[in-house]
């Protein structure tokens, strides 16, 4: 946050995002520089909420609030709602996650503010965007997981559609908001006008899987592998995960397996002999894996140029020496909840800062909108804001 030249220093977000997705954009904001301000309910955003709860955080917030201000309000109290208001006049971004129609409902849309505030960037972020049938349905990952297909594609080896437990949708969502929002602040620098984005899970999530759904209309429905034999097979003591995608990869995987004549079999001759009998090869393969330890496998596949990896735990990943050398991860030293790994953003500057409590910063920031100490306190008295 002390990197001057960060992309975003000097840029005021308000952000009244919730959960993950809108949270995740605005922390790579932060990350960047931004100074963000979450604007969020008296007991906290559910954000707070999602997991195992560690005093009012828990690992996702810690994870996507990261460095961010806390203001802790009631904004139906007419002068906290004035307080933001002002402060939204001088945003130079504003992101908010609630259905269509609620900002508009606080005098705070993207057409009551540019009013005074002509250049502003608004981040919309919404299950199914801001218009058509499904505006007003309650949406989490789980659900756009579903929606989306995703969850077919990735199904099991029996065809049971499967749900990933990271909530990839909202996150790729994140990474789609703050991008729109890059490219329209760079976008004002040129032009000088600001903009309005509509960023849906929906949408991020069907452009995330572009192209599996070219592939489904190509390929009459079949999203299968791209090539074979890939994928974790079990070993001795494990699993390792292999990918041979050209015939003289899996001519070479034949000879660390030390069942040569495979490469030499007609089913198995091209790429697509491959696929079109995967089963069988796995079924041969899940054999030969099964007789050495999973670094051995690793050891002469590498040998071999062949790509694979042991399968990871994620304390595996943290204790990998490759992985420490490099710095991919440190230990954030958080106030209330201790030392917990954080890994580092590619390409943003290096930051620890923790995650807020809440209410944290609602009296500097309160005070910054022009409310004397003395009416904060009053304030909170009287139940419209939370002092962290």
């Amino acid at each position: 946050m002390n990197d001057h030249h960060a992309a975003f220093a000097g840029l005021k977000v308000l952000d009244f995002t919730a959960g993950v997705a809108g949270p995740h954009a605005t922390q790579i904001m932060a990350l960047h520089g931004a100074e963000v301000i979450k604007v969020e309910p008296l007991k906290g955003e559910w954000g707070r909420t999602l997991g195992r709860a560690y005093g009012s955080h828990t690992a996702h917030s810690i994870a996507f609030n990261r460095g961010k201000k806390s203001l802790a309000v009631d904004l139906k109290n007419p002068e906290i709602l004035a307080a933001v208001k002002s402060l939204a006049r001088s945003a130079d971004i504003i992101a908010e996650s609630f259905r269509p129609g609620v900002m508009a409902r606080f005098g705070l849309s993207y057409d009551q503010l540019t009013r005074d505030n002509t250049g502003l960037i608004y981040l919309s972020i919404s299950g199914f965007g801001q218009t058509g049938p499904y505006v007003e349905r309650p949406v989490t990952d789980a659900v756009i997981q579903a929606f989306s297909g995703w969850m077919t594609m990735n199904a099991d080896s029996r065809g049971v559609p499967q749900r990933s437990r990271m909530v990839a949708m909202d996150v790729m969502t994140g990474l789609y908001g703050c991008n729109a929002v890059a490219m329209a602040m760079i976008a004002k620098l040129r032009f000088g006008h600001g903009k309005w984005i509509d960023c849906s899970l929906m949408q991020s999530a069907a452009a995330f899987q572009t192209p599996k759904m070219i592939e489904y209309h190509l390929q009459n429905g079949d999203t299968g592998n791209l090539y074979a034999p890939v994928g974790a097979f079990p070993t001795r003591d494990g699993q390792i995960n292999i990918t041979t995608m050209r015939d003289d990869h899996f001519a070479a995987l034949c000879r660390v397996l030390e069942r040569e004549q495979l490469a030499d079999e007609p089913r198995f001759k091209t790429a697509t002999d491959r696929l079109e009998h995967e089963t069988e090869l796995n079924a041969i393969l899940f054999e030969a894996f099964a007789e050495r330890d999973s670094e051995d496998w690793a050891a002469r596949l590498t040998k071999a140029d062949l790509m694979n990896s042991v399968v990871y735990s994620y304390s595996d990943y943290f204790q990998d020496k490759h992985v420490t050398q490099v710095g991919s991860y440190d230990w954030l030293d958080h106030p209330r909840v201790g030392p917990v790994p954080v890994p580092g953003v590619p390409g943003a500057p290096e930051s620890f800062a923790a995650s807020p409590e809440i209410g944290q910063h609602s009296v500097d920031v309160l005070h910054g909108a022009g409310l004397h100490v003395t009416e904060i306190e009053r304030l909170s008295e009287a139940g419209a804001v939370t002092i962290g």
